[in-house]
């Protein structure tokens, strides 16, 4: 159904954000830190609702015999 790249990129994503948390948070800007995570979150968020939504889309194509 669906590449591994997504997957992939999810997971990608999870560790540049988590190194990127981990340097801003030794530098002590725990301010920039929370708010690179909350972005990398809100991106992966959206792919995520972007899957789920064109799922649904399918499923309602199936049972409704709609293309």
């Amino acid at each position: 159904m669906y590449d591994v790249n997504t997957i992939f990129q999810i997971a990608g994503i999870g560790i540049v954000v988590a190194m990127i948390h981990t340097v801003l948070k030794q530098m002590g800007k725990e301010d920039w830190a929370h708010w690179v995570t909350l972005i990398g979150f809100v991106v992966v968020l959206y792919m995520v609702a972007t899957i789920v939504d064109d799922l649904f889309q399918k499923i309602k194509g199936v049972f409704l015999f709609q293309g």
